[in-house]
């Protein structure tokens, strides 16, 4: 059967695959992605021919304020690539008898119907299951290394050249730049060369395919630790970042936790992107001591990351905890700047007790409303001095995403 348009099947129809998408196990859990795929659905449906704006959709699906700009918040583009991943991973599941295809063409947001071509669609072959012992490697490990390698060239290549093709009129910092925004980052750029931007890369064990875990000093004396990986809150976390010092035609410099050298740290402004125990360079220098990331001793979290507030203040916790059910609903992030290692320079804290507070306490600092609250709170002028502190957010999360941030407290270092 050939292919048909959305024209071709009855609206009833069309409502029926939306449902039965939202509540497949792909989109199980996903509260946000299945409510950006009904909005996406009903406008095409009520408006066809109709472009959905980025601005609509970032309103009235993700609770954006009404000062939601598009150039500083990715969301709706992030999530819209999430959706569009999962409808692709839910299709190439072995579901023949699902006729219709639901799809979101790349660099749109309106959704699109379609039968299913049968001629195109050829069984798996059944996998033949081994025991886990029984499997060797299909690459040596210098050949896994060459791999790694060459796909983080490949994505360096492609940043270098997204960044060397924006366009010329983009906004400069110093003329349009909301002021308190303008005024936090703009001293990052002081120095003789762009920030350094340290993100987490936890050390691990095994391999993703046997089974992967951190690294246990007391059980893994003499075993290879893996230190490559890092969480989805960081990858999201310089996206953010990237996008923008972009739009300020600035650039960063990236470095991964386990590389970061006494140099560097002394020469650079640094933003340090997750907390101690993911972003290891942090247990090397001085980092947040307001607001302390501690595993907890005793108690029923016994094992678990927390904050420790040290200088716990009226109508404050003396601890605080992400939730402990997966998935996660509630995370606690902090920002703090700091001094640097030099007089002259200086350092930005944005950590998560999980990758998903790390990503929001990045995203608190890329939007003009959200830094101009936390300047107010410390009682900062307009254009005056920020003294150094360290911010304590509260994060609501859905479907996996931070949707939701608050300042719980703000303290000024002595």
């Amino acid at each position: 059967m050939g292919a048909l348009g959305v024209n071709d099947l009855d609206r009833e129809t069309k409502l029926e695959e939306i449902e039965k998408l939202t509540s497949s196990s792909v989109l199980h859990g996903s509260e946000s992605l299945c409510n950006l795929l009904r909005f996406l659905a009903r406008q095409t449906l009520d408006h066809p021919g109709s472009a959905v704006k980025e601005y609509q959709i970032a309103t009235e699906v993700f609770g954006r304020p009404a000062d939601f700009d598009p150039r500083l918040d990715s969301t709706v583009r992030v999530q819209t690539g999430r959706l569009r991943s999962k409808l692709a991973e839910y299709y190439a599941s072995d579901r023949i008898e699902d006729r219709v295809i639901v799809e979101i063409p790349r660099g749109s947001y309106h959704v699109i119907f379609h039968y299913r071509e049968p001629e195109l669609r050829v069984p798996a072959p059944e996998p033949v299951i081994e025991p886990v012992a029984a499997l060797t490697p299909r690459h040596s490990p210098r050949q896994w290394i060459t791999t790694a390698l060459v796909s983080l060239i490949a994505v360096m290549s492609a940043l270098a050249l997204d960044f060397a093709l924006r366009p010329a009129f983009q906004r400069s910092p110093s003329t349009e730049s909301p002021d308190a925004l303008q005024h936090l980052w703009l001293q990052f750029f002081d120095g003789p060369e762009p920030p350094l931007v340290v993100y987490s890369n936890a050390a691990f064990v095994g391999r993703p395919e046997t089974g992967l875990r951190y690294y246990n000093p007391a059980l893994d004396t003499n075993t290879v630790i893996l230190d490559h990986y890092t969480g989805v809150g960081e990858v999201m976390a310089i996206h953010e970042l990237d996008n923008l010092f972009a739009s300020w035609r600035r650039d960063m410099r990236l470095k991964r936790g386990r590389l970061l050298t006494w140099d560097d740290a002394k020469a650079s402004n640094m933003v340090f992107i997750g907390s101690p125990s993911e972003n290891l360079s942090l247990r090397e220098i001085p980092g947040t001591d307001e607001f302390a990331f501690k595993v907890a001793t005793d108690g029923p979290r016994k094992g678990d990351l927390s904050l420790v507030n040290t200088h716990q203040r009226a109508g404050e916790e003396s601890v605080y905890f992400s939730s402990p059910a997966v998935p996660i609903r509630e995370d606690y992030g902090v920002v703090g700047l700091l001094p640097g290692l030099s007089a002259t320079r200086h350092a930005l804290i944005l950590a998560g007790l999980t990758t998903l507070g790390t990503q929001a306490a990045v995203e608190f600092v890329c939007r003009p409303r959200r830094v101009e609250e936390m300047l107010a709170a410390l009682g900062t002028q307009p254009k005056g001095s920020i003294p150094t502190f360290e911010a304590l957010l509260k994060v609501k999360v859905s479907g996996g995403v931070p949707v939701q941030s608050e300042i719980v407290a703000v303290h000024r270092h002595p």
